[in-house]
């Protein structure tokens, strides 16, 4: 199984951006699917972004596109979140997660994610 952990998050103020990175270690990264999702205080956990196992395809949520690009580098075992032009409604801890069984189109269920981070906190000040 793959184990992930992100970095990268902070404090910024409205209008910056900020650029999150998660290493995976322990399975072989370009045969999942990855995923980013957030969690603001009181709400539940949200899809942010996704991309296919080869990087071909990616998926935004409404909220962030535009202005979120994920990527990934099969070679290095990471996958980023460049957050750009970021909002006060931004707030929230941001997670990388794994999906090891969908291979084509958009996988936004916190469900469909069997391997996930502990979390980095992004801030977003008004």
């Amino acid at each position: 199984q793959v184990q992930v952990v992100e970095s990268g998050g902070g404090l910024v103020q409205a209008g910056g951006s900020l650029r999150l990175s998660c290493a995976a270690s322990g399975g072989t990264f370009s045969l999942y699917y990855m995923g980013w999702f957030r969690q603001a205080p009181g709400k539940e956990r949200e899809f942010v972004a996704a991309i296919t196992r080869s990087g071909g395809s990616t998926f935004y949520a409404d909220s962030v596109k535009g202005r979120f690009t994920i990527s990934r580098d099969n070679a290095k075992n990471t996958v980023s979140l460049q957050m750009n032009s970021l909002k006060p409604e931004d707030t929230a801890v941001y997670y990388c997660a794994a999906d090891r069984r969908t291979i084509f189109g958009s996988s936004r269920a916190v469900a469909n994610y069997d391997y996930w981070g502990q979390g980095t906190q992004v801030t977003v000040s008004s």
